[in-house]
């Protein structure tokens, strides 16, 4: 098991609380219990996990790693709905979003992260925020993708489409959040190649993580160009699109996961 002395020492009363009160009201439109029920509670849960984050990042002992940037991933992914549903109203998502919520916030609760360091650049907030932004843009783009994938199966099936958006526009929205989250990616790395010194006290090195960012942005350039060049859709653009989020989710969640768990568990 992980150290329980670890994850107790980092993790306070209020945080615990926090957690379990945004995961109960996650667990509402998770259950599929009542449309306006699973509205108001995931407004709720909104609320809850936007101060259980605010409070490990700006607490009296602020701590972030890998689950912190998966929650604020699931965080950001529910904002991007927030704003979804005012111009589709019918986008049929929140129970997803409802067990995401739930296991990403429990998660950070017991897995808290390193703590932050005091004497860090002042620019490190910002490049750290392009990092998570880019995770929570190609997150959404990974929900919409599965959910063209799923429109696409039933029309084959010559069943109604249970989505609630239309194919063409769950293709546009998905792109949309691949070339944002692109965008940000590019400004994220830039940052570190030519500020790594200034963020984080070294010059850019090719460890695991850059390179499995590396090969993440080279993926969804190579979707990108495909797409506007050659018209990729489909299954094929699909998987490329899956195969960059998982190179991403390597780059940071994935070695921050070996060094705050498997590594500590060894300890």
């Amino acid at each position: 098991m992980v150290s329980f002395a670890y994850m107790h020492s980092s993790t306070s009363v209020l945080t615990w609380s926090l957690a379990l009160a945004a995961a109960c009201a996650y667990a509402i439109p998770a259950a599929r219990i009542g449309e306006t029920a699973a509205r108001t509670s995931l407004g709720i849960a909104w609320a809850l996990h936007a101060a259980f984050l605010a409070w490990g990042l700006l607490g009296e002992a602020p701590h972030f790693g890998f689950a912190s940037a998966l929650s604020i991933t699931a965080w950001l992914m529910l904002t991007v709905y927030g704003v979804e549903q005012q111009l589709f109203p019918q986008l049929r998502t929140r129970a997803l979003l409802g067990l995401l919520g739930a296991a990403t916030v429990v998660l950070a609760a017991l897995f808290p992260g390193m703590p932050l360091q005091v004497n860090a650049s002042a620019w490190l907030p910002l490049h750290l925020a392009l990092g998570i932004a880019s995770y929570g843009l190609f997150a959404a783009a990974v929900v919409h993708a599965a959910l063209m994938n799923h429109a696409e199966k039933r029309i084959r099936l010559a069943a109604d489409q249970d989505s609630g958006i239309p194919l063409l526009t769950l293709e546009r929205l998905t792109f949309r959040f691949v070339s944002g989250g692109f965008w940000l990616l590019t400004a994220t790395l830039l940052a570190g190649w030519l500020f790594g010194e200034t963020l984080y006290g070294r010059h850019w090195h090719w460890d695991h993580k850059a390179i499995f960012s590396v090969l993440s942005w080279l993926t969804f350039a190579t979707l990108l160009i495909g797409r506007a060049r050659f018209g990729w859709r489909g299954r094929h653009a699909v998987h490329m699109l899956y195969a960059g989020a998982l190179l991403l989710l390597l780059a940071y969640a994935g070695s921050r996961f070996v060094m705050e768990v498997l590594l500590e568990r060894l300890g």
